[in-house]
């Protein structure tokens, strides 16, 4: 936990820009205060400080029924005027819905920010039997989820061993399955096969696959992925997953570099 000593500057700026994180990240349903401080590492009362000086400034909101934070109507404003030059969106949404259609899965567009990825898209299939792990806003780290580690098999090297050095918590927060030898192997797999798959390594029976899209310099920062119940994804069907995932993965990173000419 933190000092009682109040920091100011950029200290401050980083906890509240943490908060506003979990705060985007926590869904519809938004997020109690406990849980906020408890991921944030700071006390119920900072965090309580800085929430409420966001909520202020309308950028987080707390819904008065259920006392649960949520993203406020600044983030909206905000997030309407850098969509003009960072989101993909309208150019994805067509191919996303394609994908679901087509699969009978729930597909998903994902975005590379920093050391993570945030669900930008959700498009439900047809199969009555869904996962819900992943919707807009939800945010994992690079490799975890089927999106973070088709993103993590396609970048340099030198760029995947920084990536490890930095996060050696991976598999005390997500399991040995985390752990850097296996993730390099699925890493490996990933770039062999074209596509990763998360074999129900975040919730059990809960299965996903990924395929990376590219920006104009052959740089991965978004994903395409499917995710579903684990029979659904057997080996008589995934490679069909997987190509028809990789064919609107390629589309996508085709019409991006189309638009930013």
């Amino acid at each position: 936990m933190e000092s009682a000593v109040v920091v100011p500057g950029t200290q401050a700026i980083a906890r509240a820009a943490k908060l506003l994180r979990l705060v985007t990240s926590s869904g519809h349903h938004g997020a109690s205060l406990q849980d906020l401080a408890r991921a944030a590492e700071l006390s119920r009362s900072t965090a309580h400080r800085l929430l409420s000086a966001l909520r202020a400034e309308g950028l987080v909101d707390r819904d008065e029924s259920t006392a649960r934070w949520m993203p406020g109507p600044e983030l909206f404003l905000m997030g309407s005027v850098a969509a003009a030059r960072y989101d993909v969106t309208a150019l994805a949404r067509d191919i996303v819905r394609s994908l679901a259609v087509k699969t009978e899965e729930s597909a998903f567009l994902s975005v590379r920010r920093a050391d993570e990825t945030v669900c930008l898209l959700r498009e439900e299939g047809s199969f009555p039997i869904r996962s819900f792990v992943l919707s807009e806003g939800v945010r994992f780290p690079l490799g975890v989820a089927s999106a973070g580690l088709a993103i993590l098999a396609f970048l340099p090297d030198h760029d995947v061993d920084a990536y490890l050095e930095r996060h050696p918590d991976l598999e005390t927060a997500w399991g040995r399955s985390h752990g850097a030898r296996p993730l390099r192997t699925r890493l490996a797999e990933t770039k062999e096969r074209g596509y990763a798959v998360n074999p129900g390594l975040i919730v059990e029976g809960s299965w996903g696959i990924g395929a990376a899209v590219f920006d104009r310099s052959g740089r991965p920062e978004w994903a395409l992925s499917l995710t579903g119940v684990g029979f659904r994804f057997g080996p008589d069907r995934i490679g069909d997953l997987g190509r028809t995932l990789l064919a609107h993965a390629h589309q996508l990173s085709a019409r991006i570099a189309g638009a930013r000419r």
